[in-house]
């Protein structure tokens, strides 16, 4: 196995097709697939399913995809490190964080990086906050982002924010505007928990931390919720609320995306009576000391953090 191969396997996967990829690199497209081939046998496992349609990765060939990256992206900082005199911290840092927390942070978070300490390459894994967790265990990255983990064995965790669950979507019949109360001063409107969970719902499955948070507090006031669509993708849930189909509970990370700014039948409110609650947990590996760019990022996601938060972007609390 050598680099070219890997960079070949990545060209197919992202093109979905060996006659496309084999144009992009410019390869003849036998010569193409005997890579493949090759790099199939080397590996033992079959990396591609063909058809006619083109190619999709099979399970052992996603899971080289997310290996290969992070490979190649370190080959390239070793090459720097040869080629270049140092010229403060580098190499790569891999984050894993919560897909709804990403889009919030990771944009000018990378932007600020690139700018600031170009030779530091930052890898991202954004998915579930379960396997947020597990790759952090899995050593598979270097700092995450954990959801409602104050403490985790063989990992340092120090707190990060605090940020409340809402209730959004379109008042299209004008039923729950009445159901709100507040705002208080600087602060936001609010809905008891229990007329929330009487709306017409579209929530992420019991897989999602979110979804497990409101399913206790249900169970701790013994009501139940009226879910009329359920399905994992966060996109399909986004499509829906917007669209009118029902409410659903977020986290005030993703507020800065909605679509409410001068709608008035469009609902956000915080959930109270209880108020519901999650708290993120920046972690690194206990057992040894971080280097100069994995302390960099760390810094830097908790100064990013800081920043949304105080500049209301972000509707979270700083810990104490």
């Amino acid at each position: 196995m050598d680099l070219r191969n890997l960079r070949y396997f990545i060209a197919v996967l992202e093109a979905g097709s060996l006659s496309r990829a084999a144009g992009s690199l410019y390869v003849a497209q036998p010569a193409l697939t005997a890579q493949i081939k090759k790099l199939e046998a080397e590996l033992g496992a079959q990396l591609f399913e063909r058809s006619h349609a083109g190619v999709t990765p099979t399970p052992a060939g996603l899971q080289l995809y997310e290996d290969a990256r992070r490979l190649l992206s370190d080959a390239d900082a070793l090459r720097e490190r040869i080629q270049r005199l140092p010229q403060g911290p580098e190499g790569s840092v891999t984050v894993a964080l919560p897909f709804l927390l990403a889009s919030l942070l990771l944009g000018p978070l990378l932007a600020g990086l690139r700018r600031s300490h170009p030779r530091i390459h930052v890898f991202v894994l954004d998915d579930l906050s379960l396997m947020v967790r597990k790759a952090m265990l899995d050593r598979r990255a270097d700092i995450g982002i954990l959801v409602d983990t104050p403490q985790l064995e063989l990992l340092r965790c120090q707190p990060l924010a605090r940020e409340s669950i809402y209730v959004c979507g379109h008042d299209v019949d004008g039923t729950v505007a009445p159901l709100l109360r507040g705002p208080a001063p600087h602060g936001p409107w609010e809905i008891d928990f229990a007329d929330a969970a009487r709306l017409p719902l579209v929530l992420q499955s019991r897989r999602f931390s979110s979804r497990q948070t409101v399913e206790e507090a249900a169970s701790r006031l013994g009501i139940g919720l009226n879910v009329v669509h359920e399905h994992d993708s966060a996109r399909v849930i986004r499509s829906l609320y917007q669209c009118g189909a029902g409410f659903t509970f977020t986290p005030a990370c993703t507020l800065a995306e909605g679509p409410h700014q001068g709608r008035k039948d469009w609902i956000v409110a915080r959930v109270a009576r209880p108020q519901l609650q999650r708290a993120y947990t920046l972690a690194t590996a206990a057992d040894r000391v971080a280097d100069a760019a994995t302390q960099v990022v760390a810094d830097a996601l908790l100064q990013e953090s800081r920043r949304l938060i105080e500049a209301g972007i972000w509707q979270a609390e700083l810990p104490d």
